[in-house]
């Protein structure tokens, strides 16, 4: 039973032969326009699908409209998330209701809120997260109901971003001010991660980023969960990437860059997704769809970010 503080919400009936949807009376909570921006743009990136055993043609759906997203493709996105979310997946209602949060339009975010507030309803751990902080509401999308395609209005895209992104990383003189500035004894271990970075094809700015941020260019360093050294490995991986002696600083440098090397493939040059699975392990990020709710993570990845100024890794280095 209901504890007299707390709100039921009957948002969705589905039964297997169609999808009839009923949402429950009222006006919705009302949220300021500036809170509800604010919680958007703290939203951690989409990332694949996490495996489930829904049936196979919603797990189809679900990955279709991904890869529509990752083509900038929103509508068609939209529509292959929708057609899932009908039958009752929790993932698509979540993927819909996150696409949906980035409308223009202010109905359209209404409905974004209604359907993170189904996929919570039905147990769906990230919805539930970005609800205590959206509110809820009662705006079903007619796709839910008709299974027409959803049509909406797109933003503007941002022009020449890749020339924006190129501009934003920290500039290559102020890198080597900091540099210049640190103690001798740990000077000279940025130096050697300058010199090592460029062979792994890793910028030697985000792989300072990374070493400031885990040991603050200190050698001996050890943490509680026995992460070592420069780049902090903890003994799986520097086992994996050929570590053996893990004090040894450019052993220990050369796992690290090896290690962000291959986050930075896994993860497309995403820098915070490539942070954020540094600090709590890719699998982390895999299960949570982005930057994991833990608040080391989130500030590791703020820490990386306010060094390196830029949301993608950018290689070559354009001087």
């Amino acid at each position: 039973m209901c504890r007299p503080h707390c709100v039921v919400w009957v948002l969705l009936w589905l039964g297997a032969a169609g999808g009839a949807v009923a949402a429950a009376p009222g006006p919705a909570p009302t949220l300021p326009p500036s809170a509800l921006a604010v919680a958007v743009a703290d939203l951690p990136p989409l990332g694949p699908p996490p495996w489930s055993d829904e049936a196979p043609q919603l797990s189809r759906w679900i990955e279709q409209g991904f890869e529509a997203q990752q083509r900038n493709e929103v509508l068609q996105a939209a529509a292959h998330y929708c057609a899932a979310a009908r039958f009752g997946s929790t993932e698509a209602q979540y993927r819909l209701g996150r696409l949906f949060l980035a409308r223009v339009d202010e109905p359209g975010r209404l409905e974004g809120r209604t359907l993170l507030a189904m996929a919570a309803q039905g147990g769906h751990e990230q919805a539930a997260l970005i609800v205590a902080q959206t509110g809820l509401a009662d705006a079903v999308p007619d796709c839910l109901i008709s299974g027409a395609a959803p049509q909406f209005a797109l933003p503007a895209a941002p022009a020449a971003p890749a020339v924006l992104m190129a501009e934003a990383v920290v500039p290559f003189e102020v890198v080597q001010r900091f540099i210049d500035a640190l103690p001798p004894e740990r000077q000279r271990y940025a130096e050697l991660i300058q010199r090592l970075a460029p062979r792994f094809e890793v910028d030697y700015r985000f792989a300072l980023a990374v070493a400031r941020a885990e040991s603050n260019f200190n050698p001996s360093a050890v943490s509680p969960k026995n992460a070592m050294g420069l780049m902090q490995l903890i003994p799986e991986t520097a086992e994996r990437f050929g570590v053996r002696y893990p004090f040894n600083a450019e052993q220990n440098v050369r796992g690290g860059l090896a290690y962000l090397r291959w986050l930075l493939q896994r993860f497309n040059g995403d820098v915070a997704l490539a942070a954020a699975a540094y600090n709590a392990g890719e699998g982390a990020v895999d299960r949570f769809g982005g930057i994991p709710p833990f608040r080391e993570t989130q500030e590791y990845v703020r820490r990386i970010l306010n060094f390196y100024r830029a949301p993608l890794h950018v290689w070559p280095p354009v001087r």
